[in-house]
């Protein structure tokens, strides 16, 4: 095959995370490494804006035009505005692109409103200062004119009166007249969500307090919470000041376009569609594997590190539908790890084994601050280097990480040792690469082999029915088949 890899997302500097000094090699860089484009193995991956040949200004004049659709009548000149982001966009083929889109938004909301007052507020999961992180990086705080702030979970609170109680938001959402949503269709936790109401979650979660985020983690489960955020947005509360949405429409080959609309349970339908389209099928390929060392070498904590726009989390869960409203609970959520054993076996019928396919995960890169010493505790994970283990050792919410993994000097020793161990050559690099995965020779031909019979199956039988399980308009479902 002998095909050049595809060039890893760099490693970032973050108090998340390792020295970038420290990353002197990637898995990429190994003997027997080949790539696989995304186009290769499914002849109708979209066609995206970027990357591409105009690169990042191309996803500028796509949202510029895409936001002279919207109607924003309702936003006078001497209105404020808060233009709401999540962290997770940043992650996204380096962060740039969706750094691009909430400079448009502001742009194009202060020349056709006239009012100056716009904000920008950036939610953010367990890392309460990661957002602000991707605020300096990007120089959004110029941009925004030093009215760009990063928010935390357990920032002040403000209460909304909703249809199934009182639920908890961020003040800082919503302390200005009107509020845009921000955000991108990538399909990420789909463990959690499980594709319901995807574009909706944001309220329930980057924009929510914490006691009220955590439905989805500790309280109701994660099928059970998709309604907290519903209700939120549904509330008198947020309509009133509900402008419209715009997202980044992606795929894991790239993004896809801006979808952008003041209605934003018709751009939830679109989404839905094409999430399940383009990561469907991807994401079926992956639970075909039989054996690999899933390799994490990508600046994201331990369950977000990305491989073909797929996350390790989900990765997991491969031996599963996740997309498969009937399949109850997936292998790996918060909700779930209670479900499992001292032994690491389920407790329960219903709740699947962790992917038996992944016979040693090898950490090269991943940073901490987010709970993950699950994923150690049932996968052998050998750590590269002592200053990638004193990341986890140092971070409160992965105390136990190290007390189920074991530290090698380096990467090349890393290698040998997980190819010994495993008794596998097949190698899946979870590294962020753009349009294509990284992956060893062997694991390249088995997704090659796999693809086509995946994808007639995704097109004829699992996709209409995720997307009915969600009562996706028939129209919408022909179109994302075509």
């Amino acid at each position: 095959m002998s095909k050049k890899t595809i060039t890893p997302q760099k490693p970032r500097i973050s108090q998340y995370g390792v020295d970038p000094k420290y990353i002197t090699k990637r898995v990429s860089e190994f003997p027997d490494m080949t790539s696989v484009m995304l186009k290769e193995l499914f002849p109708d991956t979209p066609q995206v804006i970027y990357p591409s040949e105009k690169g990042i200004a191309e996803v500028r004049e796509t949202a510029e035009k895409a936001l002279k659709k919207i109607d924003m009548s309702m936003i006078k000149s001497t209105d404020s505005v808060n233009v709401c982001a999540s962290h997770h966009g940043f992650t996204l083929l380096g962060g740039e692109p969706y750094a691009q889109l909430l400079r448009t938004i502001r742009d194009v909301i202060a020349q056709r409103t006239g009012t100056q007052d716009i904000r920008l507020r950036a939610g953010v999961g367990l890392r309460f200062r990661e957002t602000e992180e991707y605020i300096k990086a990007f120089k959004l705080d110029e941009h925004y004119q030093g009215k760009a702030k990063g928010m935390a979970p357990v920032d002040q609170g403000i209460p909304i009166k909703t249809e199934i109680g009182t639920l908890y938001g961020l003040k800082a959402v919503y302390d200005a007249d009107w509020v845009v949503h921000a955000h991108n269709s990538d399909v990420r936790e789909v463990h959690f969500h499980r594709q319901v109401d995807r574009a909706v979650k944001p309220f329930g979660m980057s924009y929510a307090r914490i006691e009220t985020r955590s439905t989805y983690h500790q309280n109701l489960g994660p099928r059970g919470a998709n309604f907290t955020a519903r209700a939120i947005f549904d509330s008198e509360f947020v309509q009133n000041k509900f402008a419209f949405a715009a997202f980044l429409d992606m795929s894991p080959v790239g993004v896809v376009g801006v979808d952008v609309d003041n209605d934003l349970y018709a751009l939830n339908d679109r989404l839905t569609a094409g999430g399940c389209r383009y990561y469907g099928k991807i994401m079926t390929l992956l639970g075909e594997i039989d054996e690999c060392i899933a390799a994490l070498d990508f600046p994201c904590p331990v369950p977000y590190v990305f491989a073909a726009g797929v996350i390790y989390a989900n990765f997991a869960g491969a031996n599963v539908d996740l997309f498969d409203l009937d399949v109850p609970l997936p292998p790996y959520t918060w909700y779930t790890e209670a479900f499992y054993g001292k032994d690491g076996k389920p407790l329960i019928d219903k709740v699947p084994p962790v992917n038996p396919a992944i016979k040693m995960a090898l950490h090269n890169y991943a940073w901490g601050g987010y709970p993950s010493a699950f994923f150690s505790e049932h996968i052998p994970t050998l750590v590269v280097g002592g200053e990638q283990a004193e990341v986890m050792n140092r971070d409160p919410q992965n105390i136990e990480y190290m007390s189920y993994a074991v530290t090698a000097d380096n990467l090349d020793t890393a290698m040998r040792f997980a190819y010994n161990s495993a008794k596998t050559d097949k190698v899946i690099i979870f590294d962020g690469a753009a349009g294509g995965i990284n992956v060893s020779e062997p694991l390249a031909r088995l997704l090659l082999e796999k693809a086509p019979q995946v994808n007639k199956r995704v097109d004829e039988v699992l996709l209409p029915k995720w997307l009915r399980q969600r009562g996706i308009d028939t129209q919408i479902i022909k179109a994302a088949v075509l």
